[in-house]
């Protein structure tokens, strides 16, 4: 079946087969949370993004094959809220950006800054710090193709910066340097919440994103 995306709480995964990975992502919590395991094809190695919620639906998820990372893509517990659960179920390491960190519920194994790279298997992602939604909030980039952006990145929008112009000023510079003005309109944007997107369908936009300055 082709992969669209869209996913439903208590519903299943949709997953993706792309060259070296293959992306499940699945809908948790009440506030719509999207969850991702990235598994690398070649070795078997898991790695989560945002252990949101429902800790058994996510170990479920995950199953027998290890996982050797979960990422947080920032602070709000939304996007934490099975994290304990999770890290100790899999014996995963917890990766996260070291501004957001400190507000896990758990010790964070790895802090990672803009420009680092986390691994899964033989696969190798970048990571992108994005100021503004957190201080410390961040994307994972999979072969200037795939991001996952947390809640950075929308369809129609950058992420909430509770109406403060300095930091939708910040995020929204953030995202057009380190996003679209270095990567490709047939990148596949998966984010925090929601549906999917590319840069293509969003970049005409971005104009009207500043000038509405949410």
């Amino acid at each position: 079946m082709t992969y669209t995306g869209n996913v439903t709480k208590g519903g299943p995964a949709d997953v993706r087969e792309v060259p070296g990975l293959t992306i499940s992502k699945i809908e948790v919590g009440g506030f719509g949370n999207n969850a991702y395991l990235l598994r690398c094809t070649e070795t078997g190695d898991g790695l989560l993004i945002d252990a949101a919620a429902e800790p058994d639906r996510l170990i479920e998820l995950i199953g027998d094959m290890p996982i050797s990372s979960i990422v947080t893509t920032h602070r709000h517990p939304d996007h934490w809220g099975a994290l304990k659960e999770v890290a100790r179920a899999t014996g995963a390491q917890t990766v996260a950006h070291p501004l957001d960190a400190p507000e896990l519920p758990v010790e964070v194994t790895r802090e990672v800054e803009h420009g680092d790279r986390v691994t899964v298997g033989v696969v190798t992602l970048d990571v992108i710090h994005l100021r503004g939604h957190t201080p410390g909030s961040i994307a994972l980039l999979y072969q200037d193709r795939h991001l996952f952006t947390g809640d950075s990145l929308f369809p129609g929008g950058v992420g909430n910066t509770q109406k403060d112009p300095a930091r939708f000023e910040q995020l929204f510079t953030d995202v057009v340097e380190r996003i679209f003005d270095r990567l490709p309109d047939e990148t596949w944007v998966y984010p925090g919440h929601g549906k999917d997107t590319t840069l293509g369908a969003e970049r005409p936009h971005l104009p009207e994103w500043k000038a509405r300055g949410w």
